[in-house]
């Protein structure tokens, strides 16, 4: 017979996250008309507020209906022509699933092939921009958390090395994974175009993919030649100006995106950050000191603070601690992909959550992991966890 789980399903993958009532209660509502005079009281302090979360006065932002790969294709299509050079980095599913999207776009990818387990090097961006002399990479795209590894990226430190070369390309990123969970610095950084989804740290359901697009990628987009219609700049700015969209919008999500950013307002996106921080360094803590395993990350300085992946022993399949900790404790982990496939799981720890939530997963965790015969104490990861909360208070 099937266990009948009780309770709370345990969701710790990197995305879609928990969603908190408040944001729940706010999309409980009925239809409306989404072009009714009102509307735009509503709609338009929606972009202005996204700006602070992405740290831009300069960026206009675009709301789709879309999951964050509509994201991707707007930002593309909207800025780039047939044939474009662009450059990037594969170090996971992710930054590899954008690279395919380029090429069957029609664009022309170099690609730098990075160890999964490091993120993108400004070094060897800057080398190959520095040989560009006739400037015919028009853009350079970095995905700034790679889930799949549980990477993050220095995405200032690659602005220096585009800098260093006196280089034009635009700089598009990837802040899915990212953006309102850890520090993001648009217009500080020099972030041409950056890309969020409403599944992550705006913790909401998929349904929003967010393309906030600066001065340089704004001019770009007056002479792109790809084609687009559903993702196209052009209909957005004609309309939202006015605070209205040129198709039907989700209000649903658009009401939870209200709440979403008002809960993060009255936590402050520094607390926000530093919450992600200290909770992720329990986790890994608990991975590392508890249960003495490795990381996929190579280095610290790349350690995610809203995902870890960890590397289970030599003769495990990661897929199997996943599958116990579903079927028998009635917990969601993220799975290894492609290359690190069955030789990890991943805890994603962003968006709504708190000290005793971790420890639920971290226990899960433990006692899956003992189910298919991995050598980890009890209680081992959930008291390095505690120990290291203990000593550092929020």
């Amino acid at each position: 017979m099937a266990r009948a789980h009780t309770g709370y399903h345990s969701l710790f993958i990197p995305g879609p996250t928990n969603i908190p009532d408040r944001i729940l209660n706010a999309m409980r509502i009925q239809q409306e008309d989404q072009r009714n005079l009102e509307i735009p009281d509503f709609t338009l302090p929606l972009y202005e507020d996204m700006k602070k979360v992405l740290r831009t006065k300069e960026g206009i932002v675009f709301i789709y209906p879309s999951s964050g790969t509509g994201a991707w294709e707007a930002a593309l299509s909207n800025t780039l022509s047939p044939g474009d050079k662009v450059l990037t980095c594969r170090f996971g599913i992710f930054s590899h699933l954008w690279i395919d999207m380029m090429e069957r776009l029609g664009l022309d990818v170099r690609v730098i092939e990075c160890e999964w387990g490091e993120g993108a090097p400004p070094d060897k961006i800057g080398e190959i921009l520095a040989a560009d002399s006739g400037h015919e990479i028009k853009g350079v795209m970095v995905v700034h958390n790679e889930t799949t590894t549980g990477v993050t990226s220095d995405i200032a430190a690659v602005r220096k090395a585009i800098d260093d070369a006196n280089h034009p390309a635009l700089y598009y990123i990837d802040g899915i994974s990212s953006i309102a969970s850890v520090d993001f610095r648009m217009d500080e950084w020099g972030v041409d175009v950056a890309i969020c989804g409403s599944q992550k740290g705006l913790m909401l359901p998929c349904g929003l993919g967010i393309v906030c697009a600066g001065p340089k990628a704004l001019e770009a987009h007056k002479t792109a030649g790809l084609k687009r219609v559903y993702f196209s700049f052009e209909d957005m700015l004609k309309t939202n100006k006015d605070g209205f969209f040129p198709y039907t919008p989700s209000m649903p999500l658009l009401r939870g995106l209200r709440e979403a950013l008002n809960i993060l307002f009255e936590e402050g996106l520094e607390n926000v950050f530093k919450r992600h921080y200290r909770l992720a360094e329990g986790v890994r803590q608990a991975a590392k000191k508890g249960w003495g395993l490795k990381l996929c990350a190579k280095e610290s300085k790349w350690e995610s603070d809203t995902v870890t992946a960890i590397m289970v022993p030599e003769g495990t399949n990661g897929a199997e601690v996943i599958a116990t900790a579903f079927k028998k404790y009635n917990l969601a982990l993220g799975a290894g992909l492609a290359e690190v496939a069955g030789k990890l799981f991943r805890i994603g720890h962003l968006g709504d959550l708190n000290e005793l939530m971790l420890c639920s997963a971290i226990a899960g965790v433990e006692m899956a992991m003992r189910d298919v015969g991995v050598d980890v104490e009890p209680g081992s990861g959930v008291g390095a966890a505690c120990e290291y909360w203990r000593a550092n208070p929020a």
